[in-house]
C-alpha cells in the first residue's frame, strides 16, 4: 500500500506521529507536514518526529512543495489520511483550495477516487466545521475524529492512543492488533 499521511496544525499532532511510527514497514508513506503542525510538535512530541526521519518506508516533503509528486493523479497511491485535520485543512478541502501540499494532495485524491480519511481534531465543533465535515462526508470522505472507545478499558494514554490508531488502521484496511476488540475475550 501507498499511504499519503498528512498532519496538520492542530493539537494531537502526535497522534498522526505515532500512526507513522506503528505502520507495518510493507506501507510506503509520503508524509507532509504542515507549518502549524511543526509548531505544535514543538510542544507536544518533537523527539517522536526526529525517529521518522529515519524509517525507510517514510519519504518527506514540505508543504510547500507543490511540484512534489504526491501533488499529481499520475503518481499512484492508494489512500490518504490527514491526522489531525486542523478546522482551517478542513475548511479548504471542502472548499476545494488547493494552496499547498496538503490540500492539493487531498484535491488529487479527490478527483482521483481513491479513499481518503480525515480526522478532525476540535471540541467542541460549531456549525461551519459540521457542515464542511458534511459536506466532505457526501464526497466519500471517512470522518474520523480521535474518540475514544471506553470498552477496551484502557488505563493509559499510550493504550487510548492505540485504540484510536487501531481504528483508523481498520478504517484503511491495515491490519493491527492495536487494541482489545468488543467481547474479543469470549
Amino acid at each position: 500500500m501507498r499511504l499519503v499521511v498528512a498532519i496538520s496544525g492542530a493539537s494531537g499532532v502526535n497522534l498522526g506521529i505515532k500512526f507513522l511510527e506503528l505502520l507495518p514497514q510493507n506501507i510506503q508513506a509520503f508524509v507532509v507536514i504542515s507549518k502549524s503542525a511543526k509548531v505544535a510538535l514543538k510542544y507536544e512530541n518533537n523527539l517522536a518526529f526526529e525517529k521518522l526521519k529515519n524509517q525507510e518506508n517514510i519519504k518527506l516533503f514540505k508543504n510547500s512543495d507543490i511540484a512534489a509528486p504526491i501533488a499529481s493523479g499520475s503518481f499512484q497511491i492508494d489512500k490518504m489520511v490527514i491526522i489531525p485535520c486542523s478546522m482551517n485543512t478542513l475548511a479548504k478541502c471542502a472548499y476545494g483550495f488547493a494552496d499547498n501540499l496538503i490540500t492539493r494532495a487531498f484535491a488529487v485524491s479527490l478527483k482521483e477516487k481513491r479513499e481518503v480519511l480525515i480526522a478532525p481534531r476540535e471540541m467542541p465543533f460549531s456549525q461551519i466545521p459540521l457542515e464542511n465535515m458534511t459536506k466532505l462526508s457526501s464526497l466519500g470522505v471517512t470522518i474520523s475524529p480521535p474518540i475514544l472507545g471506553y470498552y477496551s478499558n484502557n488505563s493509559t494514554i499510550d493504550e487510548m492512543e492505540n485504540f484510536i490508531i487501531g481504528k483508523w488502521y481498520d478504517s484503511l484496511g491495515i491490519e493491527n492488533s492495536l487494541y482489545k476488540r468488543w467481547k474479543e475475550d469470549e
